[in-house]
Parts: C-alpha cells; structure tokens; sequence
C-alpha cells in the first residue's frame, strides 16, 4: 500500500488494550483517562482478521502494544493466532517489561520475534517516582529473560525531558552499552498540545518516511499517532478503513487528543 505522498504503508500497531501495570506521569494525565469499556476491546479474533486483511493488503511488520500488552489477558494465544499468519515477516511488541520475566520464552515460543522494552532510568528510587511505584528490578529481570529467549534484538525505549545528556538517560545508555543493546531516546511528548519530536536513535517521529498505522484497542485505525482522524474497522469494514487511513495519511503530524497512553507510542 501507498499513501499520497508515495509512502510505502507496510507496517500496523495494535494496541491490545488501553490499561497498564504502571503509572507514568508523562503518559497518564493528572486528570486520568477515560478507559475503554471491556466490551469494546477488540476481541482476538477481530485483531486476528484485521491482521490478515492487512497482510494481504501489503502489511508485512506487525507491533502490538497497550497499555500494557503483558496485562491482556490470553496474550499468549493472540501471539501465537498472528504468528499463523502468513506473510508477516516481522511480529512483536512494545513492553513495560514488569510481567517479562515469566512471559519472554512462552511469548518467544507462541511466534514473538523481538520486543521492545521502556526504561527511563536504572535508579530505583527515580523508576518509582517516574513510573508511580513500579520496581525496576523486574524490569531488568524481564530484560536478561527476553535476551534468554531469543527476542532479538532486546531495544530500550527511554523517554527524556529534552536529550539523551540527562542523568537518567546516561544511566539507561551506560546500562545498554555494558548488555550490547540498542536504546532510543524519546522526547516526552506535550499532552496539552500535542506536540512532539523525533525519536533520537530510530526513524519514528520522522513523518516524510513515516510507514505506519495504528489501532486502538476499540478498533480505530488512525492514519497518524498525532492527528485526531480515524477509521473503525467495525462501523466500516476492515479493508475499507485500511484503506481509507491509506488514502488520508496525512504528510506529517500536527498534534493529537489521544495520547501516548491510547495508542501506545
């Protein structure tokens, strides 16, 4: 598939679901957001169908993400019914890494090909204040588990104030240059408006290459994270909301209402 402005679109983000296991201020909103109801969280079989419909639309690299992908319940089951499919040459999955310790090799067993891990900071007092309580030390359990298992490569998303010469973040760069991973550097994303800034050490945020679509855990196909349009998959079919995301990607981001936290960034 090929967007206006000659983009090959090949590549799908799925959130699973919109809860998480963490709190992490730059993420959630003081004020909270409203969670989708369980009802309306696309079903398995729903993501099964719109990833097939996908694939055979030209879609090849599939991410699942959240919230938290590790908190949906049967995720196991879901890696492995997208990993049936054929055609997907690249499966696998943003995580907070809390849960990857017990979930890395049965994910690498179930069709995982490689994950992506967020740490902001190796200090433990700064990853409970930042992430609203959470034990860093399960994070790097769950690190040392996924490179055990074969989920390569492990990459580090780490979020940053302004650039990768804060504090937190050296100690993320120290910490994945002694293991040999890759670490990206994200930019915190403005909540009030929306805006926001490539990622240092990936392609993402980098509109005129940009490949992507993402779905909401609802159903939603948004042509781009930071634009406020949308397609549902139930209200209009699959292929023609892929389409129609296709054909109204814009040629770069503005600024979104949705959040990180929705559409798993």
């Amino acid at each position: 598939m090929f967007d206006r402005f000659n983009r090959r679109i090949h590549y799908l983000r799925i959130s699973v679901t919109d809860r998480c296991n963490l709190s992490c201020g730059y993420c959630m909103p003081e004020e909270g957001i409203p969670f989708v109801g369980r009802d309306q969280i696309l079903s398995f079989e729903e993501i099964r169908d719109l990833v097939a419909v996908a694939v055979g639309m030209g879609v090849t690299k599939v991410r699942l993400t959240g919230g938290e992908p590790l908190v949906r319940r049967g995720i196991l089951d879901l890696v492995q019914m997208l990993a049936e499919i054929p055609g997907i040459k690249d499966l696998c999955m943003t995580s907070n890494g809390i849960l990857l310790r017990d979930y890395a090799l049965p994910l690498r067993q179930a069709g995982l090909g490689r994950i992506n891990i967020s740490l902001d900071t190796v200090d433990p007092a700064r990853f409970r204040d930042i992430t609203g309580g959470g034990d860093v030390s399960q994070v790097l359990e769950g690190i040392e588990a996924a490179r055990n298992a074969g989920l390569q490569p492990v990459k580090l998303n780490c979020v940053v104030t302004d650039s990768p010469d804060e504090p937190d973040a050296r100690g993320v760069a120290n910490y994945a240059r002694d293991c040999g991973l890759e670490v990206r550097f994200i930019r915190r994303m403005d909540l009030k408006t929306g805006q926001f800034w490539p990622i240092m050490g990936s392609d993402g945020g980098h509109c005129e290459i940009c490949s992507r679509l993402r779905v909401s855990s609802d159903g939603r196909i948004f042509p781009c994270l930071f634009d406020n349009t949308f397609f549902s998959i139930r209200e209009q079919g699959i292929e023609t909301a892929l389409r129609l995301a296709v054909e109204n990607k814009p040629g770069a981001g503005n600024r979104s209402d949705m959040g990180i936290h929705t559409l798993g960034g």
